[in-house]
């Protein structure tokens, strides 16, 4: 039983990690880099930046039912993650996204190995959320 706790443990802090991670790579892409956010980054950050904080929380204080109110806060993000590169990459998709406001949702500002943009980075990150904190949630009831 206590190694299973800490297994649960681990696991909130390996998302509180990646989300961690995903909130310092937005505010390097925009701070540092000065990259514009558009509006569907605008989003997913509205997204990521409170699971960076509530799996904190959770982490210190060893509460494995966070995940009951994290899981679907990262299955949204990464909902409109999918959706926002799915606008970079196909082009029928992403016609009109130059509407999206001052930078158009379409442009990539990264491109790494012909597939890794910005919002495929984000994608990665709220699915790997996701996928502990549905394992915490199996977990926790066993």
């Amino acid at each position: 039983m206590k190694d299973k706790q800490e297994k649960i443990e681990l696991a909130m802090f390996t998302a509180w990690g990646i989300a961690l991670i995903a909130t310092l790579g937005s505010l390097f892409f925009s701070e540092v880099r000065n990259y514009i956010p558009c509006e569907l980054c605008w989003v997913q950050r509205i997204f990521m930046y409170p699971l960076a904080i509530t799996l904190a929380i959770a982490a210190v204080k060893k509460d494995a039912k966070q995940a009951f109110y994290t899981l679907p806060i990262s299955v949204i993000g990464a909902g409109f993650s999918l959706y926002h590169y799915l606008v970079q990459k196909i082009p029928a998709i992403g016609e009109n996204s130059t509407a999206c406001g001052i930078i158009p949702c379409n442009h990539q500002y990264i491109n790494w190995f012909g597939f890794m943009t910005i919002p495929f980075l984000a994608f990665i990150a709220f699915m790997s959320i996701s996928l502990i904190m549905v394992w915490v949630i199996k977990s926790s009831k066993e």
